[in-house]
């Protein structure tokens, strides 16, 4: 059975508009869009049902989302979560590690003892058998780590736009975590980033940072086509394969 969108009714005491959007945003990046099962065309109709409002705040919501390349709005056809292809994958990627990377510089300069603390209790709760025993509760772990490092360089800007990155990265790296043994060298590698940033050694945890995350990269490139053979009915759920898909196999 296809897996669909989830979403929760939801009351009126604030901005209807802007919690539409919230929701929506929330549900859609919170889904494994890559999942061969997964529903990606979106009824207003039953998204307003499920809601309990009308579809004008849903329109407007859509709209919004459309414009921020979470879904693709097709005339007659209906409107569609967006797939990303691997060159925007790898692009977004690339672009995290240096937002990251900074951030952990930053970091070691202006985070205080307690607050890198906090990430070695994060790793702590898990073990690497405890982490692929659990994946879904590590995937999100791994998501609050490095969500944390964002936060702990207390650079606002550098936050909102590497935040807005992620939210796009989200399902991609929930499903890369699964394959392989990638698990175990993510909890590896979050304890020598956190060995660095507990000495206050800038440049080290920089670097460490962004080679954790551009072997994310590695990997997509080097296996897209099992994202791609797994989501390859995307034009039976409204978003054909894109030129990119087709000949990133190669």
């Amino acid at each position: 059975m296809a897996r669909s969108l989830k979403l929760k009714a939801v009351g009126t005491n604030f901005s209807l508009k802007d919690h539409i959007y919230e929701v929506l945003k929330d549900a859609i990046t919170g889904m494994n869009i890559y999942d061969a099962d997964a529903d990606l065309k979106l009824e207003e109709r039953k998204m307003a049902e499920q809601l309990g409002i009308s579809r004008t705040p849903i329109r407007e919501a859509l709209a919004r989302l459309e414009q921020e390349g979470f879904v693709d709005i097709q005339p007659r056809k209906g409107i569609f979560i967006k797939r990303k292809s691997l060159e925007e994958v790898l692009e977004m990627i690339t672009v995290w590690a240096a937002l990251e990377s900074m951030a952990a510089r930053l970091s070691t300069e202006h985070a205080s003892d307690d607050e890198i603390s906090s990430l070695r209790r994060m790793v702590a709760d898990y073990t690497k058998n405890e982490a692929r025993e659990h994946m879904d509760e590590y995937s999100e772990a791994n998501i609050r780590f490095h969500r944390r490092i964002l936060e702990l360089s207390k650079c606002s800007m550098l936050h909102s736009i590497a935040d807005g990155l992620f939210l796009h990265m989200r399902a991609i790296r929930a499903r890369a975590m699964a394959e392989a043994d990638r698990v175990s060298l993510s909890v590896d590698d979050h304890m020598h980033i956190i060995d660095a940033l507990e000495k206050r050694d800038g440049n080290l945890a920089s670097k460490l940072v962004r080679e954790h995350t551009m072997r994310l990269h590695a990997h997509i490139r080097k296996n897209w086509h099992e994202f791609t053979d797994l989501a390859a009915d995307g034009g039976e759920q409204g978003t054909p394969p894109s030129k990119s898909k087709r000949k990133s196999t190669g």
